[in-house]
């Protein structure tokens, strides 16, 4: 799948979390290789752009996943509009210095931005420039030294049983979104992955659902509980005969995107009176979250969730001690 970077990028504060990536024309002959020769780069200027072509293609080559993708050629691109605003100089990744990424960080900053999203665009940077650097196209990535911004301590938000409840209550005349709120809930999926399920991926007499379009591209399985698998077929006895083999549709029989997803999980929470800020993540934390106050191992957490790193999974852990602690605090005789 190619990924191409967008023309404008607005640098808005919304924008600037994550905008959509539109679809260009390659304008550079260089553009058209994955790896540029010396002698290209004599004959040709390597901008920006073309070498974030180079850059995208390079990512697909390692079976990173379109997702990913998409989220680098819109932070990097964010970045390029940016630059061609401040420095005029600056066509080329040889042009971009050290000083610049680092005053890019500081306006993201000014406009509100998140630690974590700075920090996440530094990182997208960063594999831009060391993929740059690694092939000789640059002698220095300019975000080498440059300080990663610190990340804000926010507490994973994670609902109580009485708010789930009335979320799933009140779906439960729309058999399609309550078996997206199920699923959500009873396995911990992110919200691509949800989007990403495919008819096959069910197994009703295994009791499975697999997640083959992973993050990292990585496949797994998650055992399905009852109310799980009653959920999916009370889905599927209605679900609209289409070409399309997801297992999500959206309402013109298409499959669902990751943005009506979201919506359709803000309408149930803001239905059910919960005021904090809920997401479809939030659905994942609250399964993690209940799996480890009932004594799941991290070992098993993080198979089901599909962590790459066994030390994200420990937060769960840590939050079931302390949820555990208050439950005997306020049960003590």
């Amino acid at each position: 799948m190619k990924i191409s970077t967008p023309q404008h990028l607005a640098l808005t504060p919304t924008s600037l979390e994550r905008a959509p990536v539109e679809n260009v024309r390659q304008t550079h002959p260089a553009a058209q290789n994955l790896e540029l020769s010396a002698q290209e780069v004599s004959n040709h200027v390597l901008t920006l752009e073309t070498a974030l072509q180079a850059f995208l293609r390079a990512l697909e080559g390692k079976n990173r996943s379109a997702a990913t993708r998409r989220a680098y050629a819109t932070d990097i691109s964010q970045f390029f509009n940016w630059i061609h605003e401040n420095n005029l100089v600056a066509k080329s990744p040889s042009d971009v210095c050290k000083v610049d990424i680092g005053e890019y960080l500081a306006f993201l900053g000014q406009r509100g931005l998140s630690g974590i999203s700075r920090a996440r665009k530094l990182a997208a940077l960063r594999e831009y420039f060391k993929y740059l650097e690694d092939l000789g196209y640059i002698a220095k990535s300019p975000a080498t030294g440059v300080e990663t911004p610190k990340k804000e301590k926010n507490g994973r938000t994670y609902l109580r049983p009485d708010e789930f409840t009335k979320m799933l209550s009140l779906a439960g005349g729309n058999p399609r979104d309550y078996a997206i709120l199920q699923v959500f809930l009873q396995t911990g999926v992110r919200v691509s992955e949800l989007c990403n399920l495919r008819l096959s991926d069910v197994d009703l007499q295994g009791h499975t659902l697999r997640i083959s379009m992973g993050k990292g591209m990585v496949t797994r399985e998650i055992e399905l509980e009852k109310k799980g698998i009653q959920a999916l077929k009370s889905w599927l006895s209605v679900r609209p005969q289409v070409l399309y083999d997801h297992l999500f549709l959206n309402y013109a029989g298409e499959p669902i995107s990751e943005r009506g997803v979201r919506k359709l999980v803000v309408k149930y929470r803001s239905g059910a009176g919960i005021t904090r800020k809920a997401s479809c993540h939030s659905l994942r934390h609250t399964f993690a979250t209940y799996k480890a106050e009932k004594g799941v191992s991290p070992f098993q957490l993080k198979e089901w969730l599909g962590h790459a790193n066994l030390n994200t999974t420990q937060i769960y852990v840590h939050m079931g001690r302390q949820n555990a602690r208050k439950v005997m605090e306020a049960t003590s005789l």
